[in-house]
């Protein structure tokens, strides 16, 4: 007897993508948001190195969570990463820069001490943390309205779009909500991790990025009751062969919100988003900067599930043919890839978070301009 059938399994694995999602959207997050404060709330070089070392020795860590979502959706979800990162190969490929010129920012601003040599570079960073930012939530958006692909008669995947149509309006909104989201949460880090005179600005601008992010994903919501969404119509198999031409999908007005009405308990979701971001900016204003870090997080988790929640069972839906969209029951791979998978996962997930937990003890404490000058490894 199977103790977890393909069904379950293949739920089991939507949930942990968006464990992975939501976990590089928190842990890899606040560097983003850093970098994207990093021009504005430090005024001298000094306190510019105290912004740069808040992240400098973990970001290389973070980064681990978009190596494992992206192996995740490599192994168990194969059609989506096809779709996906051959659709959007030119976004992904700014992202990658992006994420590339992080590395050579931080360690070549240190190279030269030109004040001219040391702003480029610190405008690289910025870059390197806005990009990533606004085009992870364009994609998002782009998900809900609707991915220009199809499949011929031999599942070949056949896509239509291109980088400039990504940016449709309520896209562009949806990446807006996650340069407000990641602003929020590198603020409130940037509070809790860096020493005055920084600490206060980036409890400022971090409280800024709250009340923007509540009325932007607030805007994003009552727009998204506006759109056409996607829904199965008919029967569809959950424990059959991935084939995603085999079933029956159709456009229809407000289908993004049947899940919410089905099961009124999952507003929740949304709701946490709204609730951390209030709570960030309340623990803010009465200098909770540690349990400020907290709720900014719950927030970025709950933004980021609100996708997941609002659109299942579809992961990726297609515009060209509704028919054609990716869904939890057959886009994944096989019964035994995902076992496989989810032993391996059980085995090493507790281990990366053990070791995140130690590193992160080790290196607790705010960043000040004095430890910076007594340790030759800062940056």
């Amino acid at each position: 007897m199977e103790i977890l059938d393909y069904a379950t399994l293949r739920i089991l694995w939507w949930l942990l993508l968006g464990v992975l999602l939501a976990g590089f959207a928190v842990m890899d997050g606040f560097d983003l948001g850093v970098a994207m404060w990093l021009p504005f709330l430090a005024h001298t070089d000094g306190e510019r190195r105290i912004v740069v070392n808040t992240y400098g020795p973990v970001w290389e860590g973070n980064q681990v969570w978009l190596v494992l979502g992206g192996g995740a959706i490599f192994a168990a979800w194969p059609l989506v990463y096809a779709v996906a990162f051959s659709g959007f190969y030119l976004a992904m490929f700014l992202v990658l820069c992006a994420l590339i010129l992080r590395p050579v920012a931080i360690t070549y601003r240190s190279k030269h001490e030109a004040e001219r040599w040391r702003t480029l570079w610190d405008w690289a960073l910025f870059v390197s943390g806005l990009v990533p930012a606004l085009v992870f939530g364009v994609a998002v958006g782009n998900a809900l309205l609707g991915v220009p692909f199809r499949f011929d008669g031999e599942l070949r995947m056949i896509y239509e779009g291109g980088l400039i149509g990504l940016f449709r309006p309520f896209a562009v909104l949806a990446g807006l909500v996650s340069v407000a989201m990641l602003a929020m949460h590198g603020g409130a880090f940037l509070a809790a991790k860096a020493a005055p005179p920084v600490t206060e600005r980036a409890r400022h601008a971090a409280i800024a990025a709250a009340i923007a992010l509540i009325a932007l994903f607030a805007l994003a919501g009552w727009w998204s009751e506006q759109l056409d969404g996607y829904r199965i119509v008919g029967a569809l198999a959950h424990d059959a062969p991935s084939n995603p031409t085999a079933k029956q999908a159709a456009i229809a007005a407000g289908a993004w919100l049947a899940n919410y009405r089905t099961l009124p308990w999952l507003a929740a979701v949304p709701g946490l988003g709204f609730a951390g971001a209030l709570l960030t900016a309340v623990a803010l204003a009465l200098q909770w900067d540690k349990l400020a870090v907290f709720f900014s997080g719950l927030s970025v988790a709950g933004v980021v599930a609100t996708a997941g929640v609002s659109m299942f069972p579809f992961i990726l839906p297609s515009s060209l043919d509704p028919s054609m969209s990716l869904t939890v029951w057959d886009a994944s791979s096989s019964r035994t890839t995902l076992v496989i998978m989810l032993v391996a996962t059980l085995i090493f997930m507790p281990i990366v978070l053990l070791y995140t937990a130690f590193v992160y003890r080790v290196l607790r404490g705010r960043i000040s301009a004095g430890q910076i000058e007594g340790d030759s490894n800062s940056y």
